[in-house]
């Protein structure tokens, strides 16, 4: 069909507003890939952040694809982009031959390659006519892996970017709409998809020497001064629905010990059956308090009642005892109880129920809720605890209270994902706590606090120097900042 005729049968079925829209986006097709060159700096910052939360050979769905910029720049293994303006479409074919683009009202959806793995919505949901109708139409599209990753114009900045457009500094717009993220994510809400993670960046829009790269890279992120950027971002996920028809998970409980002896049969005794079958792993550490030989005695006692195994580990550090129970384990749902049972065995069911049910996709404890037993944290610790659930929730944008709590649950699925992408943060956490943190952030996992009842320990001593490895996860919380905010 040629583009005239195109444009004609879609104009009938248009209302008046999108008709006046389409009609120009056609007029100025021509001139748009012009405009994302005399704004290079701002694109190359927005494909930059696209890039970094989408990783490269993923399944990509772009709403309002315009010229095929954005899609390309993400390198799927299958790309498919969308776009109302039949011209816009045309040259995004011409382009771009290896990806699919398709004429298509983006609040009437008709696609048969669910589902993929991200849908892009980059600077256009302003565009649409009725955005919870957009919402409506992609649910066929996702399942409960899928990230939907938005990005707009902060609304404060409209006065600015008008001027803009009158000087023709950048391509001029038919916005039909200005929501900001809270009525972005209230429609998201009522079309059945839950909010990960949203944020704004980019504070500077030109490129001015050092200047401007150090007020977007350092000055935007703080307090303040980040309510002013001029882009928004909304990270959301399909929320979850009960599917009876899936077969209860099975779990593996990975305990690293070390100097643990006498926590050792309480920990099988006292560790409840979990989903359809329950694991349990024993990573011993290289103790010198016979806790190796009482882990020989409580597998060969208890070897008819329950799944219990263990190992010894090769290296050094919670971290790397965490890791190598995880490889040996079977089940679907991966947890970590500390041998000092300190958070008591008992507490893991709720921790299954939170990840069984789509509650949450990593689920952290925290002790910072319920009183705790006289003894079973020190004042410093304390502060230390508090300090970095402030720095932490900030960095992540997700809150979190207790980044030290050592049980932490995710499903096996997810933690293949977040070794896959370990090179991005590299082997640096001795204690394997943030590790799993940042990488579940890095993938925008829905991150799901269990309050817990944290009772002091019964036998033996801490493995942690206060002041030594306060210093370490100092280190590690700058790192963080580095890799995950000032990018």
């Amino acid at each position: 069909m040629k583009l005239q005729q195109l444009t004609k049968t879609m104009s009938a079925s248009l209302t008046t507003k999108k008709q006046r829209v389409m009609e120009y986006y056609n007029s100025a097709a021509e001139r748009r890939d012009y405009y994302i060159d005399k704004n290079k700096y701002y694109y190359d910052d927005l494909t930059g952040f696209l890039k970094f939360t989408i990783p490269a050979g993923k399944r990509i769905l772009e709403i309002g694809s315009g010229t095929g910029h954005v899609l390309a720049a993400l390198e799927p293994s299958y790309g498919v982009g969308v776009d109302f303006s039949p011209k816009m479409v045309q040259i995004a074919k011409l382009k771009y031959p290896y990806l699919r683009f398709f004429k298509m009202d983006a609040e009437d959806l008709d696609l048969n390659d669910a589902p993929f793995d991200y849908i892009v919505i980059s600077d256009t949901i302003g565009l649409f006519e009725d955005i919870q109708q957009v919402f409506k139409h992609m649910k066929h599209l996702v399942n409960e892996h899928t990230r939907v990753v938005i990005t707009y114009n902060c609304s404060l900045w409209h006065p600015i970017l008008s001027i803009a457009e009158t000087l023709r500094l950048k391509m001029p717009r038919q916005q039909l709409n200005w929501l900001d993220a809270e009525d972005v994510s209230q429609l998201l809400y009522l079309e059945g998809f839950e909010v990960v993670k949203t944020g704004r960046r980019f504070l500077f829009p030109k490129k001015l020497s050092f200047i401007s790269s150090f007020i977007n890279k350092f000055i935007a992120h703080l307090p303040f001064f980040n309510s002013l950027c001029l882009t928004g971002f909304i990270i959301a996920k399909k929320a979850y629905s009960a599917d009876n028809t899936k077969p209860e998970p099975t779990v593996s409980v990975v305990i690293p010990a070390r100097n643990e002896r006498g926590n050792i049969e309480n920990a099988v005794k006292r560790t409840p059956k979990l989903g359809s079958h329950t694991e349990i792993i024993f990573i011993e550490g290289h103790s010198n308090d016979g806790t190796l030989d009482e882990i020989r005695r409580v597998c060969d006692l208890y070897k008819d009642k329950c799944d219990v195994k263990y190992a010894v580990q090769d290296g050094k550090g919670k971290g790397d005892a965490v890791r190598k129970g995880f490889a040996m384990a079977n089940g679907d749902i991966l947890m970590i109880l500390d041998a000092d049972l300190t958070v008591p065995p008992e507490e893991l069911p709720k921790f299954y129920e939170a990840i069984a049910t789509g509650k949450g996709e990593f689920i952290n404890g925290t002790r910072l809720v319920y009183p705790l037993e006289k003894e079973s944290m020190r004042f410093l610790n304390m502060l230390g605890n508090k300090f970095f659930s402030i720095m932490f929730t900030w960095i992540l944008g997700q809150r979190l209270k207790d980044t030290l709590c050592g049980t932490k649950v995710l499903s096996r699925e997810n933690y293949l994902s977040i070794q896959a992408n370990r090179h991005f943060f590299g082997e640096f956490d001795p204690f394997g706590d943030y590790d799993l943190i940042f990488g579940a952030a890095k993938l925008n996992l829905k991150i799901v606090e269990i309050p817990i009842t944290y009772k002091a320990r019964e036998y033996g001593e801490t493995n942690i120097s206060r002041f030594a490895h306060g210093w370490l996860l100092l280190k590690m919380t700058m790192f963080a900042v580095n890799k995950l905010k000032f990018k």
